[in-house]
């Protein structure tokens, strides 16, 4: 397996637990609280810090018990790279742009947050299924 796409599973897994932390957290409120009222932003910020370390820390494990390849880059990888990211950014796109009607519309911060963060998270998730496909199935420039 390509590092590469090591660090692309690496990703996959650290959004998953990331959001699904996040999700419980806010998720767990006194009954009767309105969803909107939930606090979200500590969880929100605890939750990308810690994807964000954790993703690090598992990439340096995976260099360090795997070191074959760490430090390689083929122009293969650069291009699964570019492709996988410039499929990911649309959910980036569309999320800024439910983000922009929701402030439009006069929606609470919770919402507009929340709707940004998902589409960050569903972002990393096409980005890094897309490498992995691409490493997978073979990866076919146009």
């Amino acid at each position: 397996m390509a590092f590469e796409e090591k660090r692309a599973w690496i990703m996959v897994v650290v959004t998953v637990a990331a959001y699904a932390a996040y999700l419980a957290t806010v998720l767990d409120r006194p009954a009767g609280e309105s969803l909107a009222q939930t606090p979200y932003a500590a969880a929100l910020l605890w939750s990308v810090g810690l994807a964000i370390v954790g993703s690090i820390v598992l990439s340096v494990l995976a260099s360090v018990f795997a070191p074959e390849g760490a430090n390689v880059k083929d122009q293969r990888d650069r291009e699964i790279h570019r492709f996988g990211d410039h499929i990911g950014q649309s959910f980036v796109v569309i999320g800024s742009v439910t983000a922009l009607c929701l402030a439009m519309a006069d929606a609470d911060q919770f919402w507009i947050a929340n709707a940004i963060y998902l589409a960050f998270v569903l972002s990393a998730l096409l980005s890094s299924t897309a490498k992995i496909a691409s490493y997978r199935f073979g990866f076919h420039p146009w």
